[in-house]
């Protein structure tokens, strides 16, 4: 009989152990070869992003994760936690035949990313940078298949530049209401110009169009505008030296982030006339295959109120009150 010794046999490495190094040089070399030969880069049909002809002309798929905010120097575990579900169904996609476009950017506006400039004593854009950079390696470590050449930051100007252009042509939009549709504030001024539409009065002074002042004119297309400013009761918070939605502050009258006092102020303010939209927006809410909970948020943030409006002559004037009870106007004793 032959006798092994244990202690011999341990000094004797396995050849093929699975260590945490051996995992790290499989991972980081098939990375390396994804990101060389374009393996997750969905191909356009032409142009500069243009690929291989066949993949281009199979079945279309685009899947976005929800952007994450670089607020701080790195990925949390949550953030894993949903970007690999995702990463598992375009991967699906792609299996099944599909020219799929999976691709991930960077919140980088707002408060989060302001102040974490603010406590690490840096400007908002060096830190933001640099925290979007580790958030690239960390993604990239993940072996998550994203297009990378699509990716994009809300501070790059190459984006925001759109983003001010919607806001351009909100600003210099108005709701038709009789063709239940936005249509150019062009359009209005031609209607005001024409005799078309009346305009309104000032003072209780009709006027034609061609006789106000610029003034005058700005002031009554702003009543029309679907953004327009306005002197608007708000969340100020100083600490944080912004404004903040009512989702923002505590039941303490403190601010999420931060835990700074919140004061009611009255400001000047965008806003968007979304009320305009309220009865569109509704209607596609029910084409919407959406869990009925989110359904009842959304139709309480629209927040449409049917009712009267009733005017309460004093002096020659007349206060508008709107009100969903007009059946109670006869007890009314005073308004606020």
């Amino acid at each position: 009989m032959s006798e092994t010794n244990p202690a011999a046999a341990s000094e004797v490495a396995a050849p093929h152990r699975y260590t945490a190094a051996m995992a790290a040089e499989i991972e980081a070399r098939w990375q390396d070869f994804w990101d060389a030969e374009g393996t997750y880069e969905a191909p356009n049909p032409s142009g500069d992003l243009a690929g291989d002809p066949e993949l281009a002309a199979k079945p279309k798929k685009f899947i976005m994760d929800m952007f994450p905010y670089p607020s701080g120097a790195g990925l949390h575990v949550g953030h894993p936690l949903g970007y690999i579900a995702t990463d598992v169904f375009a991967r699906f996609q792609r299996m099944t035949g599909h020219n799929v476009l999976h691709t991930l950017g960077f919140d980088a506006f707002g408060l989060p990313a302001e102040q974490y400039a603010v406590q690490t004593g840096t400007h908002p854009r060096v830190s933001t940078e640099a925290n979007i950079e580790n958030m690239k390696a960390q993604l990239r470590a993940l072996g998550l298949g994203h297009d990378k050449r699509r990716s994009f930051a809300t501070i790059d100007p190459e984006y925001y530049k759109w983003t001010q252009w919607i806001f351009l042509q909100i600003f210099n939009s108005w709701y038709d209401d009789e063709a239940d549709k936005a249509r150019p504030i062009s359009v209005l001024i031609a209607q005001f110009e024409s005799g078309e539409r009346a305009v309104p009065s000032i003072d209780g002074a009709a006027r034609a169009w061609n006789e106000l002042t610029a003034t005058e004119r700005a002031d009554i297309l702003s009543e029309y505008r679907l953004a327009y400013a306005s002197d608007a009761p708000v969340n100020w918070s100083p600490g944080l030296g912004t404004v903040l939605a009512n989702e923002e502050v505590t039941a303490d009258g403190r601010s999420e982030r931060g835990n700074f006092p919140v004061f009611k102020a009255k400001l000047r303010q965008w806003n968007m006339r979304i009320t305009a939209y309220a009865d569109r927006l509704l209607d596609d809410l029910e084409a919407l295959d959406w869990p009925e909970a989110i359904k009842l948020q959304q139709r309480n943030w629209i927040g449409r109120s049917e009712g009267a409006r009733v005017d309460f002559p004093i002096d020659g004037e007349a206060i508008t009150v709107f009100t969903t009870r007009p059946d109670t106007l006869f007890g009314a004793t005073y308004m606020v």
